[in-house]
């Protein structure tokens, strides 16, 4: 449960404060919630991509017994970018993008660990689903070790069409994932790159796969056949900066 300096609520409350360009890590509401100012609330948060869970009075009470009219809203403890705005930006100020797109990880001590590691190997900015991912929560931002302080992340809400628009960008986009005979080594990282890695469970998804430039896995030859999400994205980056280095 999040601390109850991390959350507001009321109707018109959360309304103000999107407005404003405080940015919500999700937003719960009540699910027979009705209204002009409902209506408003729901136009105000499609606009700015924030997630919303529609969810019974009974889970909005969890948060606070106050007068909540039906909207409780946790508050993110970063400000995300869009990627319309990011590279442009590194591009202007003479930057070879580098990117990582988590595919849906949904493990918090994952999600901090890829942040941390990300940071400390140059990676310009991480791109996030609005829905079905990791929250950015106290336990994300202590795990990272403060790298999304450092580090911008781009929450979208349809990770095609970001990577489709990469693509458009001059951004190659590179899936780690076992699903090859190509390695990691064999995949040129010397240009504009995005590397997309996938849940814990089921992986990169199947569209996004198909619409990468290249599929490439890290070298194994052990018994076990595949690596903790955040060791590989660790090793996808090393290799990376080996090549861009050299």
């Amino acid at each position: 449960m999040n601390k109850k300096s991390d959350i507001i609520y009321g109707i018109r409350t959360v309304i103000e404060a999107v407005k404003s360009g405080q940015h919500m890590e999700r937003v719960f509401i009540q699910k027979s919630l009705k209204g002009d100012l409902y209506k408003e609330l729901m136009i105000e948060l499609h606009q700015t991509s924030t997630p919303i869970s529609k969810v019974p009075v009974e889970r909005i009470n969890k948060f606070t017994k106050k007068n909540h009219q039906g909207v409780v809203a946790l508050i993110s403890p970063v400000q995300y970018h869009t990627l319309e705005h990011l590279v442009p930006k590194l591009y202007e100020e003479g930057k070879n993008p580098l990117i990582l797109i988590l595919d849906e990880i949904t493990d918090i001590r994952n999600f901090g660990a890829i942040a941390r590691t990300a940071e400390c190997l140059g990676v310009h900015g991480i791109v996030i689903p609005s829905r079905g991912g990791a929250q950015i929560n106290e336990d994300a931002v202590k795990t990272s070790a403060g790298a999304f302080n450092y580090l911008p992340v781009c929450r979208e809400k349809n990770l095609l069409d970001a990577a489709r628009f990469l693509q458009e960008s001059g951004i190659n986009i590179v899936s780690c994932s076992e699903k090859t005979k190509t390695t990691l080594d064999k995949v040129n990282f010397t240009g504009p790159t995005a590397i997309i890695m996938g849940s814990e469970e089921s992986g990169i998804s199947e569209e996004l796969i198909q619409i990468s430039n290249e599929v490439a896995k890290v070298p194994l030859t052990g018994a076990i056949e595949s690596l903790n999400v955040g060791v590989a994205a660790g090793m996808a980056l090393y290799e990376v900066q080996r090549q861009r280095n050299d």
